[in-house]
């Protein structure tokens, strides 16, 4: 296959992912050679651990240490169709989750998957989530913005780098087909006892986002990078900016080895970013001036290896002062603990809405970690120069519309079907893998 082969297949596969259903997984499979993806074990329940988030271990990573983050994308937004749910509508969910990770190894080449409940599904219980558990209903974190709440029951989070795949575990999740990679699924499906209110979807990694720029939001004067694995055309995962996932775990009470998620659905704004800056107002913009002046920064960046070298970039409050700018890395720096970050960033980019946008979706500990990240963000204290605005000239935050957020707790794998709110306070500890 030569390379314009290998862009189109690239861009269809992607284009079946958005579209969904069996039809774009028969003619995924159809377009060119199926891959051949190892089955996963005969018994997931004694084989995966107790972290349905803990993909790390299972994810290659690069030359320079960093993950490498699977390429395709599905967000499946449920509503539980129940008033509380059964033991035996338990344990159709879990058997329908199970059936797919008999058909595809743990791996970026095979499935990674999660399972997440909202503070809204949560409420139907008389019961409240334990004290060791923070999850409070979404709101705006920034006066300039008005985000709908992701009032959703549930999330499933499908990633894989083969489009085939997170189309099939989609259809074999919602009884679409018998068989998957060889294995049997069961008739009764996940849609037994959940409706699915919202398809999402994305992608992340070299050449995605120029393959899919021709949507609203990316000026055609100034394409993105065929080299960058984001829209905004900068290396983001760096293993020096991400912690590791104890740091995001839930320590103890029955939800522990669980964690909390946020996910935000960010609309950009790449005609100001393109067009209106410079290569140097972006790198100032995204990292900080110090690397724009310094050319630290090379291509997308990949030349700093597993570490954006954020130290060389000085107080915000002062770059604001002398330069009129200050980088979202840079405001960033301080809220780190043992020198790492306090929330796991597993973001990527959409096409959602015919629009560039990004799915934000990051890992910690507790709702209250990504406030405080957020707040940082929000640069407050450095807007107070006249040159650096509330938003304008304050990191990225001019390009970001930020359109829905949502907080939900992921759950151990022994709880993540239809948990109860505290299964301590429940009759009977409902765990079914």
């Amino acid at each position: 296959m030569d390379d314009s082969q290998g862009i189109d297949r690239r861009a269809f596969v992607k284009a079946a992912v958005a579209i969904g259903g069996t039809a774009a997984l028969s003619a995924c499979l159809d377009h060119g050679a199926s891959v051949d993806v190892p089955r996963g074990p005969e018994d997931p329940d004694a084989a995966f651990p107790e972290r349905q988030y803990a993909w790390n271990a299972f994810l290659p990573t690069d030359e320079a240490g960093n993950n490498h983050h699977p390429r395709h994308r599905v967000l499946l937004a449920l509503e539980y169709d129940g008033d509380t749910p059964t033991d035996a509508e338990r344990e159709t969910v879990a058997e329908a989750l199970r059936c797919v990770e008999r058909a595809y190894e743990r791996s970026a080449d095979g499935l990674l998957m999660t399972v997440s409940y909202s503070p809204y599904y949560f409420a139907r219980f008389d019961d409240s989530l334990p004290e060791s558990v923070d999850l409070p209903e979404p709101k705006p974190l920034a006066s300039f913005e008005d985000p709908n709440p992701d009032d959703v029951d549930a999330l499933i989070h499908l990633a894989s780098d083969n489009a085939e795949v997170v189309l099939g575990a989609e259809e074999a999740l919602k009884g679409e087909v018998e068989e998957l990679n060889g294995v049997s699924q069961p008739s009764d499906s996940l849609l037994s006892a959940f409706s699915v209110r919202e398809r999402r979807t994305g992608f992340i990694g070299e050449g995605l986002p120029a393959e899919n720029q021709d949507v609203d939001g990316v000026p055609d004067s100034e394409p993105v990078s065929e080299d960058a694995p984001l829209y905004m055309g900068f290396e983001s995962g760096f293993a020096g900016n991400q912690p590791g996932e104890d740091r995001v775990t839930i320590p103890d009470g029955p939800f522990a080895d669980g964690t909390t998620q946020q996910l935000s659905f960010i609309q950009l704004n790449l005609q100001q970013w393109y067009e209106q800056d410079s290569r140097d107002q972006r790198v100032s913009k995204m990292f900080c001036p110090h690397h724009a002046a310094t050319d630290t920064v090379e291509g997308t960046g990949e030349n700093l290896g597993d570490d954006p070298q954020m130290d060389g970039c000085g107080d915000p409050a002062e770059t604001g002062r002398t330069t009129g700018v200050v980088g979202h890395g840079q405001k960033m720096v301080d809220v780190r603990e043992d020198d790492a970050p306090i929330i796991l960033r597993r973001d990527f980019d959409s096409t959602d809405g015919g629009r560039a946008s990004t799915h934000f979706l990051s890992l910690q500990r507790e709702i209250a970690d990504f406030v405080t990240t957020r707040d940082a963000m929000n640069g407050e204290a450095v807007s107070q120069n006249s040159a650096v605005g509330q938003r304008t000239n304050n990191g990225i935050l001019q390009y970001l519309n930020v359109v829905r957020r949502g907080n939900f707790l992921l759950p151990p794998r022994s709880l993540r079907a239809l948990p109860p709110a505290n299964p301590e306070q429940a009759e009977e500890v409902v765990r079914v893998a």
